[in-house]
């Protein structure tokens, strides 16, 4: 329950895109791992530092190629979803390919789509093959099916239960 762990992401050329110190574990199993972090150091790849403004609630996933950031701001859930590569743990962190397609969920159920001309220009930058752009456009409509039948971490009582779960261990351990 009291696993730290860092969320590592890459480009698909392999390059550092941004690190999240620290998270920690409150769930996994083969298919998924959820972590909470709160008010973490972020570490761009190019350097820049920074820190989150608010906890989330952050769920990964092997079957599917994007992960999800709730945060938990006033008492409301905005969402931030990546398409990316399912992820990969090893002892350096959680670890995924990040490919610039976003969804921003906000608390009334609007969404936005961003980034697209973004993963444009990296589809011919990165040279991504037609099989990935057809997994990556496949797997956002997915998402925004997930989104809109409210499943997974779109079920605002499964985060709130997860964040509970965050703050009871962080009581057990002082």
């Amino acid at each position: 329950m009291n696993n730290k762990i860092e969320i590592i992401s890459y480009k698909h050329n392999g390059d550092l895109h941004r690190v999240w110190q620290y998270a920690h574990i409150i769930r996994q199993t083969d298919q998924e791992i959820v972590v909470v972090n709160d008010r973490a150091n972020v570490v761009d790849g190019d350097g820049r530092r920074w820190r989150t403004k608010e906890p989330a609630v952050c769920y990964f996933y092997k079957k599917y190629w994007f992960n999800v950031i709730s945060m938990l701001r006033n008492g409301s859930i905005h969402y931030y979803c990546n398409l990316s590569s399912p992820y990969a743990i090893d002892k350096e962190g959680i670890k995924y390919i990040d490919y610039e397609l976003d969804v921003k969920v906000f608390p009334s159920g609007d969404r936005l789509i961003l980034d697209r001309d973004e993963f444009e220009f990296n589809q011919i930058d990165y040279h991504y093959s037609e099989e990935l752009i057809n997994i990556i456009e496949q797997q956002l409509e997915d998402l925004l099916v997930m989104i809109d039948n409210q499943e997974g971490p779109f079920n605002t009582k499964q985060v709130f239960e997860d964040y509970e779960l965050y703050l009871a261990s962080r009581k057990k351990k002082k």
